[in-house]
């Protein structure tokens, strides 16, 4: 599983050097890439097998919304295949870089199945928000239905 959060640097070109820690879980289903798309003013990384998985369910849901049909045009149309070169680098497109707001830092943060690509004030914003959610009842009482 995708864990912990780090610091990283993405040149001018977009490249982004993946952490060795992320490269079992990217090599897990024999490729050598991710598919990165955006979310919630961040970029989403999804190993190719585990997108495949995504996809299939994406696929599956009937379309009752204009917002789901946006959501899947938006997700998937701006999804770009990014596969580690020899330096283990990932290149990211420009309109994603600039959908997250990516300039020289990026902070990289494990989700289980995926990973995040953030810009360092979307992410301490990020953060910030995280202080307020926990001020909801709702919110305290299904994290301690976890155990935590």
């Amino acid at each position: 599983m995708f864990r912990e959060n780090s610091s990283h640097k993405i040149d001018a070109n977009g490249r982004l050097i993946i952490p060795v820690r992320f490269h079992p879980l990217i090599h897990e289903g024999g490729e050598n890439g991710v598919m990165v798309t955006r979310m919630d003013n961040t970029l989403v990384a999804y190993p190719f097998d585990k997108w495949r998985i995504l996809e299939a369910k994406i696929l599956s849901l009937p379309i009752k919304s204009d917002g789901m049909r946006r959501f899947r045009r938006i997700f998937i149309g701006s999804s770009s295949e990014c596969f580690l070169d020899k330096n283990n680098r990932i290149v990211i497109s420009p309109s994603l870089r600039a959908y997250a707001g990516l300039k020289k830092e990026v902070i990289l943060v494990g989700v289980l199945d995926h990973f995040e690509i953030w810009s360092h004030d979307n992410w301490e914003k990020e953060n910030l928000q995280h202080v307020e959610d926990l001020k909801d009842e709702d919110l305290k009482s299904q994290i301690a239905s976890l155990g935590i």
